[in-house]
């Protein structure tokens, strides 16, 4: 046997463990940086959309300023009355982006 033969038959025998290691420390790595924090926001998303009714200001996801006059919880379906002609429109609950919250002074 050659020396290099020899060399690399002594680096091959490390534990599985040790090998595995790394991985495992990528995959925390993902999960506490982009797992975790897209959880969190789906989740508030999620509580967002439970929570509108009818009076608050929203922005859909198209860009519609609106205010909801209606909310039908079956269909998943919010009514908007859209200034400046007061135009009802008729939104999925998903399409709303964000809600307007008045200034607090």
């Amino acid at each position: 046997m050659t020396l290099t033969a020899i060399f690399w038959q002594a680096e091959s025998g490390g534990s599985a463990l040790i090998s595995l290691l790394p991985l495992a420390a990528i995959f925390l790595v993902f999960y506490f940086l982009l797992i975790l924090p897209n959880q969190r926001r789906q989740k508030k998303q999620q509580e967002m959309l439970a929570s509108l009714k009818s009076g608050d200001r929203v922005i859909t996801s198209g860009g519609i300023l609106g205010t909801i006059i209606g909310v039908r919880e079956k269909e998943g379906v919010i009514i908007l009355r859209v200034p400046p002609d007061q135009v009802k429109l008729e939104v999925q609950r998903s399409a709303v982006a964000t809600v307007e919250r008045p200034e607090q002074e």
